[in-house]
């Protein structure tokens, strides 16, 4: 029998239970990474196996040309088959493992045959740079997403926000009245400027989408350069007598204090997109958009509201989207500055972070007993 930080462990079949248990606490909290041993190669990456292994051979296939004859695509394709057998076979080789078995871990061996070894297919069948290049780039974002989602358990920490997100809007809605009220002025004053619509009715849809991107890349930039002092705050009023955080369980803290921002932001982005559609869809008619030289938008929603002929046109989404993303961009640079709305936010989290670093203290203090 041994006791660790209040608890009372007896035998080794009741302290894996309790280990577990803390561990599965951690994987709700979107804090896998707060699990000791936690691996990339034996806890993410071996529960995407079969997706691997879909994703590897249906590159096989679109190694084959529409131009080839039936007989040499089949033949192409088995040559393929062959060559991502060996490769694979060779890692399990090094490894120690059978020729055929299936990885029982996947490190970087297995990553780099994933990755490279179907975008040699078609350089080899038909010196296809462009769609070896595609498959490397697929490849990679395909293993950078499932780390990202399942290694630092960004789905639990969504549904972790997503749930306290209500608590938050409260203190949104205060920063709101305080910070984007001169905004929301300027803002309805662009709305109904003539060139603010030719410009973004004219605009193409990758210009669009660019635009979008870069602001949204800024607004995460402005939200990240306080995460790394609020970790060192957090874990210092939270700590709990455990000892400091690794590099990993800081950057899986971080991740969690970002996307709860983040998921305010874009909350208050689309409701300013929402309300600027609405306003929009009453009171700027076809007619008007026509006296702005903008010519035959396009209807997307046409319905009749109390009478009143309502009408949202591709125009008004691109404006009302264009102006919801500078206020959104507007609202992450306030979450920054705004002192009193860091206080109010960070001392919620921290309140709720404390069970977690309690916890955490004693996860490593059963397995210290244990050791």
């Amino acid at each position: 029998m041994a006791a660790a930080a209040g608890h009372t462990w007896i035998g080794s079949a009741g302290m894996a239970v309790e280990l577990s248990s803390y561990e599965r606490m951690f994987r709700r909290a979107g804090l896998p990474l707060f699990i000791v041993g936690f691996s990339a190669t034996r806890d993410v990456f071996n529960r995407f196996t079969p997706l691997f292994a879909t994703v590897f051979i249906a590159e096989v296939l679109l190694a084959a040309k529409a131009d080839w004859s039936i007989g040499v695509n089949i033949a192409a394709t088995l040559a393929g088959l062959v060559i991502l057998v060996l490769a694979s076979g060779l890692v399990n080789r090094i490894r120690g493992r059978a020729f055929l078995a299936l990885p029982d871990r996947f490190g970087r061996p297995e990553l780099a045959v994933f990755v490279l070894a179907p975008a040699i297919l078609p350089l080899i069948f038909g010196g296809q740079v462009r769609s070896a290049l595609l498959a490397v780039a697929g490849n990679l974002a395909l293993v950078a997403v499932v780390y990202l989602v399942w290694g630092f358990g960004l789905l639990a920490i969504v549904r972790w926000a997503v749930r306290r997100m209500a608590g938050q809007l409260a203190t949104s809605l205060a920063l709101l009245s305080r910070a984007l009220a001169p905004l929301l002025i300027f803002a309805l004053v662009l709305f109904v400027n003539t060139e603010m619509w030719q410009v973004f009715s004219s605009m193409s849809e990758v210009a669009l989408l660019l635009v979008g991107g870069g602001l949204a890349a800024l607004a995460a930039l402005f939200v990240a350069v306080r995460i790394p002092p609020e970790v060192h705050r957090i874990e210092d009023e939270t700590g709990a007598g455990g000892p400091p955080l690794g590099r990993r369980e800081q950057i899986n803290v971080g991740l969690v204090m970002m996307v709860s921002q983040a998921l305010q932001v874009f909350v208050v982005t689309v409701g300013v997109a929402v309300l600027f559609v609405a306003f929009g869809a009453l009171a700027i008619g076809p007619e008007i958009l026509r006296s702005w030289g903008i010519e035959s938008p396009r209807s997307v929603l046409a319905f009749t509201l109390l009478g009143q002929q309502v009408e949202i046109t591709d125009a008004l989404l691109r404006v009302a989207g264009g102006i919801a993303a500078f206020t959104g961009l507007y609202f992450a640079i306030a979450v920054v500055t705004d002192a009193r709305y860091r206080e109010e936010f960070f001392d919620e989290l921290t309140g709720e972070m404390r069970a977690i670093f309690i916890a955490r203290s004693e996860y490593l203090g059963a397995l210290a007993a244990r050791s």
